[in-house]
């Protein structure tokens, strides 16, 4: 049986996924496809799961607001959008190299309901592609959005926490767990001050933080959510707060 369709009868099981099968399953993914692009099996980069080609298709972030990574024009490039300028997140700065369309949502989807720590295994490589080296060096941890217990029983796995454990050990970096203390609603057809109020007292940080925190996500949509946990991390000592994520999804695909 493919390995892929275990792991995701694992999670039909509602069963969660250990990290060591997580990491025994990917050695025997590249073991399987040493040296394939995850787009069109060809021939890939060396070291790289993907080919030249591909990663130049792929849909990257570029115009994009510093502050909250919203995709913008190319006669705004580096400016801060409207939006943050009017109400700052509790965020300084976003990295989020990618578009959450195309190769990149097929890939996105595959990870998060299907549970493939292949798909997941390129997301991670995928992200540290596409931080600037600097960025790279600058946190002191990293803090991946939680999601409700209740829900990641359902899903099998936490699949922020799932990316943010592997890029911590790419990048030698301490984690720090955050807590969501309810399971909210729906953010779909709330405006941004009803988000807000969703998300009011729903995450925090047991444990004093570092100077500087990153929070990684794997798709970043409203940046609501992420605004909530940056200002649980103030509440906890950090002075400075970037986001990380895969991918950011332009907000007028949210209407």
């Amino acid at each position: 049986m493919d390995e892929e369709v275990r792991l995701t009868n694992r999670v039909g099981r509602r069963r969660p996924l250990s990290t060591g099968l997580l990491d025994w399953v990917d050695r025997e993914l590249r073991r399987a496809l040493p040296g394939r692009c995850a787009f069109c099996l060809g021939a890939g980069e060396r070291g790289c799961p993907w080919c030249a080609p591909c990663f130049a298709a792929l849909p990257w972030n570029q115009p994009a607001c510093p502050c909250c990574g919203e995709p913008g024009v190319d006669g705004l490039a580096g400016r801060i959008c409207g939006a943050c300028l009017r109400e700052p997140p509790g965020f300084a700065r976003t990295q989020a190299p990618l578009r959450y369309v195309g190769e990149v949502a097929g890939l996105m989807q595959r990870f998060k309901f299907q549970a493939s720590p292949r798909a997941g295994t390129v997301l991670v490589a995928l992200l540290e592609a596409g931080l600037p080296a600097e960025r790279r060096a600058w946190p002191e941890a990293l803090v991946a959005v939680p999601l409700h217990p209740r829900r990641a029983r359902a899903r099998g796995f936490d699949q922020a926490h799932w990316l943010a454990s592997r890029l911590a050990r790419r990048l030698a970096l301490p984690m720090v767990r955050a807590v969501r203390r309810r399971d909210t609603r729906s953010q779909r057809g709330l405006d941004r001050a009803g988000r807000r109020r969703n998300l009011r007292h729903a995450f925090a940080v047991e444990r004093a933080l570092p100077r500087r925190v990153v929070l990684l996500d794997d798709v970043m949509t409203t940046g609501s959510t992420l605004d909530a946990l940056a200002r649980a991390c103030r509440e906890s000592g950090a002075e400075e707060v970037e986001v990380w994520a895969v991918a950011r999804t332009p907000r007028h695909d949210l209407c």
